[in-house]
């Protein structure tokens, strides 16, 4: 069996070639619109913004506040037997959820 060559996925540089093409900006027009739409998702996404973004009909970026999970003495770890869990700090959790638009599209 002969084995066929994967498909790469496009670099940076083809994106704003393709983009650049298709919409007749040049690169630095196409640049400078995915720099501004990273700064609106950094905004939507930083302390004092909603925690939401949806880019339309493509994806929807949530995030979501874990708390602070304590240490638990009474964990015995099954496969090396280690005593005792750590505790572990709050965080944040980003997830990327696909809307409609975008699965139609695969």
């Amino acid at each position: 069996m002969a084995k066929t060559a994967a498909k790469k996925a496009p670099t940076k540089t083809e994106v704003y070639n393709s983009i650049a093409e298709t919409t007749g900006l040049t690169k630095k027009e196409v640049a400078a619109v995915l720099e501004a739409l990273s700064g609106e998702i950094e905004k939507a996404m930083s302390s004092r913004g909603p925690g939401v973004f949806t880019i339309p009909g493509l994806v929807k970026i949530t995030k979501k506040k874990v708390p602070a999970k304590p240490a638990d003495p009474n964990y015995v770890n099954p496969f090396n037997g280690k005593v005792g869990r750590e505790a572990k700090p709050a965080s944040v959790k980003v997830a990327v959820r696909a809307l409609k638009a975008l699965k139609d599209m695969v």
